[in-house]
């Protein structure tokens, strides 16, 4: 039996990572494997590229709004909506206004990939707006270490 993981408002681990705050508020090592949750602060226009992940995600919007790429298919977000996103579908979101989302990645394990792909929080804030596009090869690479895939761009 695992361990009871509680965190309050501002814990967790913050990572600054394209463009976001990204917080894990309970990793896979503290789920025994069985999930990451992460509540991430999006600022409008700076989405994570499209990609598709090795297990389901479900995605809560708890402020601000989105638009949500799914295999082709646009659907719109906002304060209250969810999105269960089975494995192996290409998605991403694209905060439409500041967003503030709660995360749940099956099974867990995936806070490893934002760990090491982005840098630890200076601050538990935006981080500085980043001055170009996202290093797709870079974190095509660190994902491919973590069963994520993230296609080029076209």
């Amino acid at each position: 039996m695992g361990e009871i993981v509680a965190r309050q408002a501002g814990e967790g681990t913050p990572i600054w990572m394209l463009g976001g705050l990204y917080e894990v508020k309970a990793s896979g090592k503290e789920t025994d494997g069985q999930a990451t949750v992460m509540e991430m602060t999006i600022p409008a226009g700076m989405g994570p590229p499209p990609h598709i992940h090795p297990g389901p995600e479900i995605v809560y919007i708890l402020e601000g709004t989105v638009q949500y790429h799914v295999e082709g298919r646009a659907i719109p977000g906002g304060p209250g909506s969810l999105f269960y996103i089975p494995e192996g579908l290409l998605e991403n979101f694209e905060p439409t206004s500041d967003v503030r989302v709660l995360v749940t990645y099956l099974p867990g394990g995936i806070d490893e990939f934002f760990e090491a792909a982005g840098e630890p929080a200076g601050e538990r804030t935006i981080p500085p707006t980043p001055d170009g596009p996202p290093d797709v090869e870079r974190l095509q690479a660190i994902g491919a270490r973590f069963g994520m895939e993230i296609p080029t761009p076209v």
